[in-house]
């Protein structure tokens, strides 16, 4: 349909599942792909004028999408353009939300511009990834965010967030916790290193370069980054049944070593700890400890290759839930269920899922 006496494309019972990479979920009542500000403005007065609800998609990488669809307004935001300017701190690199996240990774590697080389290989787009503060192999995109634009919803008003107003923190930002649904993300702006030294600390990349007579480029990085996320089903690939997923399911608990013990002594308890095990944990500045999700998971006995239905979990990545096809969002939703209370009962620690659900009333 098109809204009378606009330029709006609206689709009316839209299937939502092709464009997530988990591939389940059920249809949006109004769609509608936004490629310019006027449209988001469009489409968000078009759905208050019907009182019905708004989601906001970009890659769709990190959603779960209900099996009943969603009831309102999904916007897809299609918004183009990546401009780079010359500035003291660095290199500015501005992106449009709707610019593919490892099209702007590689634009700036192919530049010698350094700051998000570890982030090569992760999908979605620009706009999801302040968001989420996406990470990866030692980087975080915070740590480059200079500012972001964004449409305040309500008011229909644009104004610029710099980075201590997003308040970052692990995985998280004020758009996906005080201002969720606040805010729609028009624009990112990163300040960049030209020629700067690549981030080398995860130790699949130290080991990957722990015979290198000299430091390598940030190309290098970016090419060892996106063979190590090929190998764990981390790259989108339709020959690759395990790369339909939105990538790591959980995240990682940040526990204060009180917390660490108390699930270590559990853990002992039932068994699944040598006397002298340890869970494998690292310090964080705040001195909390960041425990591996990863681990908990395939201690708690879900393995790779793990099948629970059409659902199921990598085969090379026990973070990964993935659609073995055509799978339910509900089939997905119970194996994560079953995963949790296994850990919980185990360590008496709760996993947090990372991805977004839409249309859920409790998932």
């Amino acid at each position: 349909m098109r809204e009378s006496g606009s330029e709006l494309a609206i689709e009316e019972n839209a299937p939502l599942a092709p464009y997530t990479t988990l591939g389940v979920g059920g249809p949006a009542h109004f769609f509608l792909k936004a490629k310019t500000e006027e449209q988001i403005i469009g489409g968000l007065q078009f759905a208050r004028k019907r009182n019905c609800p708004v989601f906001i998609m970009g890659g769709g990488s990190n959603l779960v999408v209900s099996d009943s669809g969603y009831p309102g307004m999904v916007l897809k935001i299609e918004l183009s353009g990546i401009e780079s300017m010359d500035e003291k701190s660095g290199v500015r690199v501005s992106a449009a939300s709707g610019e593919g996240w490892d099209a702007m990774v590689r634009h700036c590697v192919d530049r010698n511009l350094a700051g998000i080389e570890c982030l090569s290989g992760i999908p979605g787009t620009v706009g999801g990834t302040p968001v989420q503060n996406i990470g990866a192999y030692g980087q975080e995109v915070s740590e480059v965010i200079n500012r972001v634009r964004v449409l305040d919803r309500n008011t229909c008003s644009v104004t610029n967030l710099g980075n201590a107003d997003c308040r970052f923190s692990y995985r998280t930002s004020t758009f996906n916790t005080a201002d969720r649904d606040h805010y729609v993300v028009l624009r990112v702006d990163f300040v960049l290193h030209p020629n700067g030294e690549p981030r080398i600390q995860y130790h699949d990349l130290k080991r990957r370069f722990s015979s290198n007579r000299r430091l390598p480029s940030i190309q290098e990085v970016r090419q060892a980054v996106l063979e190590i996320r090929e190998a764990k089903g981390m790259i989108l690939c339709d020959r690759d049944p395990d790369s339909r997923s939105v990538g790591s399911f959980f995240k990682n608990p940040i526990l204060n070593p009180d917390e660490t013990a108390l699930a270590e002594d559990k853990a002992h308890s039932c068994g699944i700890l040598a006397p002298s095990e340890r869970i494998p944990c690292f310090t964080i500045p705040s001195g909390q400890e960041k425990l591996a999700a990863a681990w908990l998971v395939e201690r708690a006995g879900f393995f790779r290759g793990f099948s629970s239905g059409r659902a199921g979990i990598s085969s090379k990545h026990c973070l990964a839930l993935v659609n073995r096809g055509g799978a339910s969002a509900q089939e997905i939703v119970d194996l994560m269920r079953a995963i949790q209370e296994r850990v919980r009962s185990v360590f008496e620690i709760e996993l947090q899922p990372e991805p977004v659900f839409v249309g859920f009333e409790d998932p």
